[in-house]
């Protein structure tokens, strides 16, 4: 590599279009990367699928030496040195998983400056042996990925990371650029402070993806809404379910292959070689889906995760973000689906009660759950909501539900009156436990066995409450709980009133409420509509398209990789779209660098050739 001084300006993007295949940078990438091959220092947010890789990849090729990479992401090293393998980039990675011969061999290539990028797992540079090495070889870079994992604010905390600090004081004259998907002004704030970035250069990218769309449905049997949503919407799509436990995790995994949809699941009480098999599965087929942990999915970097599932609610909104992210990397439309009811905010609720930590922690936990209910509860564009979390402002996006079947906004105040003054009553039954379904029973006046047994027909509450439904009362109580004008203490789930309780049944505060639209089922071709949607894949196109993605699983089998590396769905589409005919045509295509054209470029022409 030549020396950085003497390169001209334009090798960052002489190398885009060589290596990588692309035409332009995309939104801030040109300034980032530019600001490290300069030797500056960069502290980078960038949503998922905003092209992050590239602003260490790039700077790593034009400059001289190794661009060191720290990744928590073991697992998948292996798929990400492969995927630069196949544009021709020298890659390499050390970690636990590999033998002695196999580590000595990278060492040797990396001292003999026989590599671009050294990925590295946070854990190695506490082993004194691979300090020594960095010290003895060439390092053109350090890029810090995943960054969030250093801030005890984020949701990934690793403490591995807190040492990272230290790269700069051993080697000082090596530009740094850490990297993350997801942080809000505090998490940003605390990862500038933990590894010394506060004098580097900050680029904060849109964090808005607008190919996807925000869905977020009420709870009614959520596998089944589930399942419906995979068998009109999805159907042969790869995508990720995620459950809040490892046993609901199975059950759904199950439930979805027992109806005729391949499904694996993932999570932490999995032994290492099945967890290792079924995510390796699912990078590497087609139309797979995993249901996880939130323990899966961090660093996935497979484009074609066509939706994002949420079985059970997120704990925060960067949470949130960061898991329905992995979706639509590829820039086609995608759905972020959740399915979010009473129980979700009862379960959130004990859980934050019952956890281990100071009072300022538990409040941080509440700050954070009530982010994520304001999001679910809202009656305004889910992703202006969404954006305005992290600071960044958006317009109504015509790609959500609730821009696309607004909720109404109703005043509650006498029904949250009435369900207050019924459990206020309740609260004076001796030594007496009672859940929302009890509450809602005596205020539609239901004559059950559990009302008459402790004849609770004979409060005034009785039956005052028939003008909604059972599901509607729910929606009011979630919406009490989330406004916390209502609280559940007890492994029963009570429903107990707050010190704002008073405001509401004193008729000093009004209480406004989501009232959810009647929803009509969408086809798959309307589904990811709105005014930012990627056009369809012409109709004409489709087959082709077919055959070329039949050619890739047959040479990313044969090569022992994910398709992906081969090349991305959006790439084969716009092949066949376009139809080349010739190599130099076909080095036109987006994606298509030197490289994967002359390793693959013959085959591609054979198989829009063949008939």
């Amino acid at each position: 590599m030549a020396d950085t001084t003497a390169l001209p300006e334009s090798e960052a993007h002489q190398v885009l279009h060589r290596v990588f295949g692309y035409d332009e940078f995309r939104g801030r990438q040109r300034d980032i990367i530019e600001t490290v091959v300069a030797g500056g220092d960069a502290l980078v947010l960038m949503p998922t699928g905003g092209g992050k890789s590239l602003c260490y990849q790039i700077p790593a090729l034009v400059r001289s030496g190794v661009g060191v990479v720290i990744s928590p992401l073991i697992a998948l090293m292996q798929d990400q040195v492969d995927a630069l393998t196949a544009l021709g980039v020298r890659a390499g990675f050390l970690n636990s998983t590999q033998d002695y011969e196999q580590r000595r061999e990278v060492e040797r290539a990396f001292l003999a400056g026989e590599l671009d990028l050294l990925y590295l797992a946070p854990e190695r540079l506490r082993v004194e042996a691979t300090v020594r090495l960095l010290d003895q070889g060439k390092i053109s870079l350090f890029a810090i990925d995943e960054a969030h994992c250093v801030s005890q604010w984020g949701h990934d905390f690793r403490p591995d990371y807190l040492m990272l600090s230290e790269l700069h004081e051993r080697w000082p004259d090596v530009p740094r650029i850490a990297l993350t998907a997801t942080a809000t002004e505090a998490t940003h704030a605390e990862i500038a402070t933990r590894l010394n970035l506060s004098e580097a250069k900050h680029f904060v990218a849109s964090f808005d993806r607008p190919n996807i769309q925000y869905r977020i449905a009420p709870k009614d049997n959520p596998q089944r809404q589930l399942l419906d949503l995979l068998r009109t919407e999805h159907a042969g799509d790869a995508g990720i379910v995620y459950c809040l436990s490892r046993n609901s995790v199975e059950k759904t995994a199950a439930f979805l292959t027992q109806n005729g949809i391949e499904a694996v699941p993932y999570h932490a009480g999995l032994d290492n070689r099945t967890r290792a098999k079924n995510q390796a599965r699912f990078l590497r087929e087609d139309g797979l889906v995993v249901v996880a942990t939130i323990a899966f999915g961090m660093g996935i970097d497979k484009p074609d995760v066509r939706f994002v599932a949420h079985l059970d609610l997120p704990k925060s909104v960067e949470g949130y973000y960061q898991e329905t992210g992995r979706a639509g990397r590829d820039g086609l439309p995608s759905t972020a689906w959740l399915a979010y009811g009473l129980q979700d905010v009862v379960q959130q609720r004990k859980m934050i009660d019952t956890s281990e930590g100071d009072l300022a922690h538990r409040r941080r936990l509440s700050a954070h759950l009530d982010a994520m209910l304001a999001l679910c509860e809202t009656v305004q564009c889910r992703r202006t909501q969404l954006l305005a979390y992290f600071g960044q402002q958006g317009e109504a996006c015509d790609n959500c539900d609730t821009c696309l079947t607004p909720p109404e906004s109703w005043d509650g105040t006498i029904a949250a009156q009435k369900l207050l003054s019924a459990v206020y009553r309740l609260k004076n039954e001796r030594n007496q436990k009672f859940g929302a379904g009890q509450v809602i029973d005596i205020l539609l006046g239901k004559q059950t066995e559990k009302v008459t047994q402790f004849r609770h027909d004979q409060l005034s509450v009785f039956g005052i409450g028939t003008e909604l439904k059972d599901a509607e009362w729910r929606g009011v109580i979630r919406q009490l709980l989330a406004q916390r004008l209502l609280a559940v203490e007890g492994d029963y789930g009570t429903l107990v009133l707050t010190e704002d309780s008073a405001e509401v049944l004193g008729r000093r505060r009004e209480v406004m409420m989501r009232r959810e639209p009647e929803r009509v089922a969408r086809s798959k071709s309307s589904s990811s509509g709105g005014k930012k949607k990627t056009v369809d894949l012409p109709a004409e196109a489709a087959p082709t398209f077919e055959r070329l993605r039949g050619w890739r699983a047959g040479v990313a089998k044969e090569q022992g990789v994910p398709a992906y590396v081969i090349f991305h769905d959006a790439t084969l589409r716009q092949i066949a779209t376009e139809l080349p005919t010739t190599l130099a045509e076909l080095g036109r295509i987006s994606g298509v660098g030197e490289n994967k054209l002359a390793k693959y470029g013959d085959g591609v022409l054979e198989t829009l050739a063949a008939e």
